[in-house]
Formats: C-alpha cells, sequence, structure tokens
C-alpha cells in the first residue's frame, strides 16, 4: 500500500510542474503578443555603424520605395520601406540572415546584419524624438 502512494507522487509532482511551466509559457507569450501590438504609427529607425541614417514614418509611406546602404568595406544592403513595414531585401554578407528575417512591422525585435553592420528598429512614433542611444543611468 505504502508503495502505491510513493510512485502517485512523483506523477502528481511531474503533472503539476507541467501545469505551472505552461501556464508561466503562456503569461510570457500573452506579454510579448501585447507589447509587439502597436498603435500604426511606427517609426524605422536605421543604423549604421552606430549612426542613425534615416528615421522613416511608416504610417506615412504610401508607396514602396528602396533604399541603398553603402556600408564599411564596399558592403551593401538594399532595403525596402512598405507602407507599415520595413525589410532588407538583398545583402551581400555571407549568411542572409537579414534578408531571411524578413519585413517587420512590430517592434518586437529588430533587424540586424552583424557584417555590414547594419541595425533595423522599429519604435512608437511617439517615442523616435527621443534619444534611444544615451544612456538612461550612470553607474561608476
Amino acid at each position: 500500500m505504502y508503495k502505491q502512494n510513493i510512485t502517485k507522487t512523483p506523477k502528481a509532482a511531474a503533472l503539476a510542474i507541467c501545469a505551472f511551466l505552461a501556464l508561466v509559457t503562456a503569461a510570457c507569450l500573452l506579454c510579448l503578443w501585447h507589447t509587439g501590438r502597436s498603435s500604426g504609427q511606427l517609426t524605422a529607425e536605421v543604423y549604421l555603424d552606430g549612426e542613425l541614417l534615416w528615421r522613416i514614418p511608416l504610417d506615412q509611406v504610401e508607396t514602396p520605395y528602396t533604399l541603398e546602404v553603402p556600408g564599411p568595406q564596399g558592403c551593401c544592403n538594399r532595403i525596402e520601406v512598405r507602407p507599415g513595414s520595413i525589410g532588407v531585401v538583398w545583402a551581400d554578407c555571407p549568411d542572409k540572415l537579414c534578408v531571411k528575417q524578413g519585413f517587420i512591422d512590430r517592434p518586437v525585435l529588430p533587424i540586424a546584419c552583424l557584417p555590414n553592420r547594419l541595425v533595423i528598429r522599429l519604435c512608437p512614433a511617439k517615442d523616435s524624438s527621443a534619444s534611444h542611444a544615451a544612456p538612461d543611468a550612470v553607474t561608476y
């Protein structure tokens, strides 16, 4: 009789742990989904080697257009700006991860081309005037 309680206890504990992990996963996904939603007014910021090149309000784009970004050591990226989204459509980097990421329309993840030192990030239009490069605190 005592052996039956021992065998059922690990199953109940495993079930409780699985339920807890499923709840935590669902909460994280809900949080990511909520922060990824935008009001429709996004600004794309294009950085090359840490310097801001362009700030593009995506809600004001009416027709798609492309931008060429010449980088260090003769490399190049071609960016396409569409109404509400932006993406890298061509790059001469070896892995092409920036092209494979596709177009972004939410400020969750930026597009980064590390070999060419290009970063494209989206931020809400109201925050685009603030300097994102400045630290919010300094510690010694």
